[in-house]
């Protein structure tokens, strides 16, 4: 079954989290489809992923490009999207997970909620997806920020 985590921003903007993630995501060799609710995030994301260091950039595409198969990264709104074969999925703004890890457009093996803690809206979202999720069997892990913006486990369900 997939692995299921969650990482609470406390110190970070959301491009900057995500950015670190699919560097490590990348190094593994994985693939990875970020999908957001909103084009504006989306578009935020797409320049950010182009332009976040001088000497370097995260290759990805969307559905505008000519073969999104061969994106090791691939953006979207769509929760039907899959087009990589994604080894993990990242879900933004309270993107439903339960939906997308019950479809052919699951994750082979990791999917990952990044959620703002200053968000009262998004806090809730993640509480609510955590027991949607705990009930279903899936394994959870929480992660949150600490002050230097490195994740430490808090939480782990079930419990080792």
């Amino acid at each position: 079954m997939i692995e299921v985590a969650f990482y609470h921003l406390t110190a970070r903007t959301v491009e900057s989290a995500l950015q670190t993630l699919l560097e490590r995501t990348r190094a593994r060799g994985w693939r990875a489809v970020v999908q957001a609710v909103s084009e504006g995030r989306l578009k935020k994301i797409d320049e950010y992923l182009w332009s976040w260091r001088r000497d370097s950039f995260l290759a990805h595409g969307t559905s505008r490009d000519p073969d999104p198969a061969s994106q090791p990264i691939y953006l979207t709104c769509d929760d039907t999207e899959n087009p990589n074969s994604a080894d993990i999925r990242f879900f933004l703004e309270s993107a439903a997970l339960a939906p997308v890890l019950e479809s052919d457009a699951a994750p082979t093996t990791r999917a990952a909620l990044l959620f703002d803690g200053a968000d009262a809206a998004e806090l809730e979202d993640a509480r609510t997806q955590w027991r949607e999720l705990r009930e279903a069997g899936y394994p959870i892990v929480y992660y949150q920020q600490n002050d230097d913006g490195k994740w430490i486990e808090k939480a782990r369900e079930p419990k080792p």
